[in-house]
C-alpha cells in the first residue's frame, strides 16, 4: 500500500514550469539609455537618490516559488495512506461482509469499500461472490459485477452478531475447491463465540490475496446488564478494544420514546467493562422503557426494560414483636434480606394491626408481606379487600399464629387445614421433605431444583380439584409449598412455611430469594406475567429492535420466545432482540445475555493476512493543508512587499485607512484561498424557509393538509377560515389565517392540530411522508383525519368506503395507539362547551380518539384523559364541510339533514377541539365539577 496518491497527478505536469516563473522573478528590464540633460544634474544634487533593485532578492524569490508549488500540489488533491485497489489477477473475488448489529454505525463506508472492489473485478472481468454473514440463507456462487452490486444495494446491517460458520460454509459448497483469486473480510472485529475460527477457515480456502478489512471499533460498544438498584439505575457495558478512558452519555426514555433520565457511562483506561447509573427517584425510573448511548445508533447501545425491571415498593408485616437484639429470629429478617435490592420496602409506625394496614395502604405499596399473621382486626378486611381488588398482591408466610387461625379466612388463597404438619421429631413417622420439580405453569418455572433444602412443618391445604392449579411450588410428597389464588385484579400467594429457619432451611437458600423476587415482580397492574396461566408459554413477537436500536413493529421472521430465556441468553435469529407478548405486557429481550462481553475476533498473525481499514477513514487529504500553507505565504509576500516599498517607515506614513484597508485585502485574500480547499458550501446550513417559519410562530394557525386535489383543498381552506373566525368572536383565541401543509417538505411542529381530509383519488403519501407525519404525533402534535363520509367503525366491513379504504392504507404504516369513541365523561365534551357528540357537515359517524387504557383510574373522577393529548382523532363527519364559508361570511355547504342547530354543534365541536389541543385535561380536576353541575341545574 503506498503512502501517498494524487487524486489528479496530471496537474503535476505544472511543476515544469517551476524554472519559467523563477526566470521570469528574476527577469531585469533592459537598461535605459543615458541622456546628458543638464537640468538632471541640478535635480541630482537637491534630492536624495533612491536605489531601486534590479533583481528581486533571491530568498524573496524562493517564498514565491514554493507558494507556486504549494498551489499546483494543492490542486493535485494529494492523499495521505490511500486506498490500494490491486486485486490478484486470476481467481473471482470473494466478498465477506459482516452485517450485524456492530456495524451499524460504518455500514456505508463498508458499502462504499465493497463497492470499490466490485469496480476493479469488473474492470478485470473477474467473476464476484458476496456473502453477508448474518442473513438466514446464502447464495455464494460467483456472478457477474451488476448483481453483486444489486446485492449489496439491497444488504442492510440486522440486530444480531455474527453467524459466520454457514456463511463459510457456503462458499466452501458455492467455489467447489476453486481457490478465490482475492478474499475480502469486512469484518466487525467481534467474536462470535470462544472459539471463532472464521479467518483460519477463509484461509483455508487458499486465496491469492486475503484482505481483512475492519473499522475503528469504537462503535462496537453494547449494553449488556441494567439494574434498578435502590439510588439510580446501574447500567453495565462491554467495548472491544480496552483503551483510552471514555466516558459516554446515557439517556432513558419512557414508552412514547421522551427522554426522562441522563447519567453517564464510564470505561477506565485499559479495560473493556465500564458501568453507569442514572440516578432519578424509583418512581420516575419505574417509567423507563430503554436506555440508549447517546450518539451511539445500533442495536448494542439501547437495552430495552420491561416490568420485571420496575422497582416495588414493598410493605412488611409480621406478627410478631421484633426482637432487635435477636434479628436471626425475626420472621422479617429473611425478607429484608432477599428482597433489599431489588425493592423499596417499607414498615409501619405503629404495631396495632387495625392502624398499622390502613398506614401502608396509604403509601401505595405494590406488594403486602405478611409473616405470620393469623385473623386480620375485622375493620382491616374492607381495606385490604379494596386494595386487592385494585390489583394488589399480598404474599403471607405461615407460622403458629396462621396456622390455628380460623379456616374461614378470606386472605388465603387455599383451604387449610386446622393445625401444622410436622415431618421431623420423636413424634413424627415423617421424614423432612426436600423440593419437587416447579411445574411448567409456575413463575418458578425453570428455577433448577435445590436438594439441600429440606421442610419440616408447614400448613396443609384441604384437597380440591383446582388444587394443582393454583399450586407453584410443592413438596417432595406432593403437598404444596406456595399457592396462589386472584382476589379481583389482585392475587395472594401463601409461602406454607414460615418466613425464618423454625419450619425449614428455605430462608437460607438461594431459592428464597428467588423466589420471592419472582413472585413481587408478578406485581404490575397487567401482562403476561401477571397471570399464572400465561407462565411458561411462549410469547410471539411484539416489536423489535432495528440495527440503529429503534423499535419497529415489523416482526418479520421472529418466532415465538420462552420467556423463561429471556435475559440469560443471546439474541437469534428465530428470536431477534426485541419485545416479547402484546401490548398488555410483554418481556424484554436483549442483544445480549446478563453480563456477556464483546471479545476480538481472533486473526492470528500469519504473514499473507493483509490488514485494512475501510474507505474513508484512515485515508486523509492534503489538499486543505497546501491550501493553508499557500495563504499564509501569500501574506508573508504581501507583508514584504509593503516593507520595501517602505509602508512602514516614517516616510511613508500609514494612516488608520491605509491600514485598514491593507487589512481588509489580506482578509479578504485569504478567505478565497481558504474557500477553494472547503468541500461544503457555507450556504447550505440556512434554510430557505426559515424567514416564513419565523413569521408563522407569531400566532396560532390552523393546518390543513394539501391534497393535490383544488376542491378538497378549497373546502379545506374556507372550513378552517370559518373556524378561525368562529373562535376569534366566541373565545380569547385569535388565531391567523389558515395554513396549508406540504407534508413532505413543510415544518409541522409550529402547528398543534393539523386537519386531513382524506380522499381516495388523492396521491397516497410516501413512507417518508408517513415517517414525518409519525414524529409529529410522538412529538406531542394531533392529526385529525376526516373521511367526510360518515366514517363509523374502525372494524373490516364489507361496504368500505374508498377514503376510508385510503385512511387504512395510511394508518397502516403508522404506530397509532388503541382508539374508541369520545366517551361521555372525555376532556373534548367539556373543555369550553359542554357536548354530548361531534356533527359535522353529516352527524353519523362518532369522533375516535386515543383509548384510556388505565382501569385503575378513581371511578368519581369527571373525565377519563390522561394526562397527554390524543396524537390522532378520527371522524367521517365532513368537519371543513360545516365550517366552510364564503367571502360574506356564509356556509357554502348545506348540513345533512338541513339543520342549522347542527351546524351550530358543529363549529362549538372545532372549538372544543382546539381548547383541547391547546390547554391539555386541566378540566379533568375534581376541582371544576360544582361549577359544571350548577351549570346543568343540578
Amino acid at each position: 500500500m503506498s503512502g501517498l496518491a494524487f487524486a489528479y497527478p496530471a496537474v503535476l505536469a505544472a511543476l515544469v514550469l517551476l524554472p519559467a516563473i523563477w526566470w521570469l522573478l528574476r527577469l531585469t528590464p533592459p537598461k535605459p539609455v543615458v541622456e546628458a540633460f543638464p537640468p538632471f544634474r541640478i535635480l541630482a544634487s537637491i534630492l536624495k537618490r533612491e536605489e531601486t533593485p534590479a533583481r528581486s532578492p533571491w530568498w524573496l524569490t524562493l517564498l514565491r516559488m514554493l507558494m507556486a508549488a504549494a498551489v499546483i500540489l494543492a490542486i493535485a488533491d494529494p492523499v495521505l495512506n490511500p486506498r490500494e485497489n490491486t486485486l490478484a489477477a486470476s481467481g473471482p473475488l470473494v466478498l465477506v461482509i459482516d452485517n450485524s448489529w456492530a456495524s451499524a454505525g460504518d455500514w456505508q463506508r463498508r458499502v462504499d469499500t465493497a463497492s470499490t472492489m466490485i469496480d476493479d473485478a469488473e474492470a478485470r472481468d473477474l467473476p464476484i461472490s458476496i456473502v453477508f454473514t448474518v442473513d438466514r440463507q446464502h447464495d455464494a456462487v460467483p456472478t457477474d459485477a451488476q448483481s453483486a452490486r444489486t446485492r449489496l444495494a439491497a444488504a442492510q446491517p440486522r440486530p444480531l452478531p455474527a453467524n459466520r460458520q454457514s456463511a463459510v460454509a457456503a462458499l466452501n459448497t458455492a467455489l467447489a475447491g476453486t481457490p478465490p483469486g482475492t478474499l475480502a473480510f469486512i469484518s466487525d472485529g467481534i467474536a462470535a463465540g470462544d472459539d471463532d475460527g472464521t479467518v483460519a477457515a477463509l484461509q483455508a480456502l487458499k486465496p491469492a490475496q486475503m484482505r481483512l478489512i475492519e473499522g475503528d471499533g469504537r462503535s462496537a460498544l453494547a449494553l449488556t446488564d441494567a439494574n434498578n438498584d435502590a439510588e439510580a439505575m446501574v447500567v453495565a457495558a462491554s467495548r472491544l478494544s480496552a483503551g483510552e478512558a471514555r466516558t459516554l452519555a446515557v439517556t432513558a426514555h419512557d414508552t412514547r420514546g421522551r427522554p426522562i433520565g441522563n447519567g453517564t457511562l464510564d470505561f477506565r483506561a485499559g479495560e473493556t467493562t465500564g458501568t453507569g447509573s442514572i440516578a432519578a427517584p424509583f418512581e420516575l425510573r419505574n417509567d423507563f422503557a430503554q436506555i440508549s448511548v447517546d450518539g451511539l445508533a445500533t442495536a448494542g447501545g439501547t437495552y430495552l426494560l420491561d416490568d420485571g425491571f420496575r422497582r416495588r415498593r414493598v410493605a412488611l408485616l409480621s406478627g410478631e414483636t421484633i426482637d432487635a437484639s435477636q434479628p436471626l429470629l425475626s420472621p422479617l429478617h429473611y425478607i429484608e434480606k432477599a428482597l433489599a435490592p431489588y425493592s423499596d420496602l417499607i414498615r409501619p409506625n405503629v404495631s396495632d394491626l387495625a392502624a398499622a394496614i390502613p398506614e401502608l395502604l396509604d403509601q401505595r405499596p405494590s406488594v403486602l408481606i405478611m409473616a405470620d399473621i393469623g385473623r386480620l382486626p375485622e375493620e382491616a378486611y374492607g381495606p385490604m379487600q379494596k386494595w386487592l381488588e385494585a390489583g394488589g398482591m399480598l404474599i403471607r408466610f405461615a407460622g403458629p399464629r396462621l396456622a390455628a387461625a380460623p379456616a374461614d379466612d378470606p386472605l388465603v388463597p387455599v383451604v387449610l387445614r386446622k393445625g401444622e404438619r410436622a415431618l421431623d421429631g420423636a413424634l413424627s413417622w415423617s421424614e423432612p421433605q426436600p423440593l419437587a420439580a416447579y411445574p411448567p405453569g409456575s413463575p418458578f418455572a425453570g428455577m433448577p431444583s435445590a436438594g439441600d433444602i429440606l421442610v419440616k412443618r408447614q400448613v396443609l391445604a384441604e384437597p380440591t380439584p383446582d388444587l394443582p392449579e393454583r399450586t407453584w411450588a410443592s413438596l417432595a410428597d406432593g403437598t404444596p409449598l406456595v399457592t396462589t389464588g386472584k382476589v379481583g385484579a389482585g392475587r395472594i400467594v401463601l409461602f406454607h412455611v414460615s418466613a425464618e429457619t423454625g419450619w425449614s432451611n428455605l430462608p437460607l437458600s438461594g431459592d428464597f430469594v428467588e423466589m420471592l423476587r419472582r413472585s413481587v415482580q408478578l406485581s404490575r397492574g397487567g401482562g403476561v406475567a401477571a397471570s399464572g396461566e400465561a407462565q411458561g408459554q411462549r410469547l410471539p413477537p411484539y416489536r423489535l429492535l432495528t440495527a440503529v436500536g429503534t423499535l419497529s413493529t415489523d416482526t418479520g421472521e421472529a418466532k415465538p420466545l420462552d420467556p423463561a430465556t429471556a435475559g440469560s441468553t443471546a439474541a437469534t435469529a428465530d428470536n431477534p432482540p426485541g419485545l416479547y407478548g402484546s401490548q398488555d405486557g410483554f418481556v424484554a429481550h436483549n442483544l445480549l445475555a446478563a453480563g456477556q462481553m464483546l471479545k476480538p475476533l481472533a486473526t492470528g498473525d500469519a504473514a499473507s493476512l493483509m490488514r485494512e481499514s475501510l474507505i474513508g477513514q484512515m485515508a486523509k487529504s492534503l489538499k486543505p493543508a497546501l491550501f493553508l500553507i499557500a495563504t499564509l505565504l501569500l501574506l508573508a509576500d504581501c507583508l514584504v512587499v509593503l516593507f520595501m516599498n517602505g509602508a512602514f517607515t516614517r516616510r511613508f506614513r500609514v494612516t488608520p485607512a491605509r491600514s485598514a484597508a491593507a487589512l481588509m485585502a489580506m482578509v479578504t485574500v485569504s478567505v478565497g484561498m481558504l474557500a477553494l480547499a472547503s468541500t461544503q458550501a457555507l450556504a447550505e446550513d440556512t434554510k430557505p424557509d426559515d424567514d416564513g417559519l419565523l413569521q408563522r410562530l407569531d400566532t396560532t394557525h390552523l393546518a390543513y393538509v394539501l391534497t393535490g386535489e383544488d376542491e378538497v383543498d378549497s373546502i379545506s381552506e374556507r372550513g378552517l377560515a370559518g373556524l378561525t373566525e368562529f373562535l376569534t368572536y366566541r373565545t380569547t383565541l385569535e388565531p391567523g389565517e389558515p395554513m396549508a401543509v406540504d407534508i413532505s417538505k413543510d415544518e409541522l411542529a409550529v402547528y398543534p392540530l393539523i386537519y386531513w381530509p382524506v380522499s381516495a383519488t388523492a396521491q397516497m403519501p410516501s413512507p417518508a411522508d408517513v415517517a414525518r407525519i409519525d414524529a409529529y404525533m410522538r412529538n406531542g402534535g394531533t392529526v385529525l383525519f376526516d373521511t367526510r363520509d360518515q366514517y363509523s367503525s374502525l372494524e373490516n366491513s364489507a361496504d368500505t368506503s374508498p377514503n376510508t379504504q385510503r385512511l387504512r392504507d395510511i394508518l397502516a404504516n403508522l404506530d397509532i395507539p388503541p382508539l374508541e369513541p369520545v366517551p361521555p365523561d372525555h376532556v373534548l365534551t367539556k373543555s369550553f362547551y359542554l357536548l354530548s357528540n361531534f356533527p359535522g357537515r353529516y352527524a353519523g359517524s362518532p369522533l375516535w380518539v386515543e383509548a384510556e387504557l388505565d382501569q385503575a383510574q378513581d371511578p368519581n373522577r369527571p373525565a377519563r384523559a390522561g394526562d397527554g393529548v390524543t396524537p390522532i382523532m378520527i371522524t367521517g363527519n365532513d368537519f371543513a364541510g360545516a365550517w366552510a364559508i364564503d367571502a360574506n361570511g356564509m356556509p357554502l355547504l348545506p348540513t345533512v339533514p338541513p339543520d342549522e342547530v347542527q351546524r351550530e354543534h358543529a363549529f362549538r365541536s372545532g372549538v372544543n377541539i382546539m381548547m383541547y389541543m391547546l390547554t391539555g385535561n386541566y378540566k379533568a380536576d375534581q376541582v371544576h365539577v360544582p361549577a359544571l353541575l350548577e351549570r346543568l341545574g343540578q
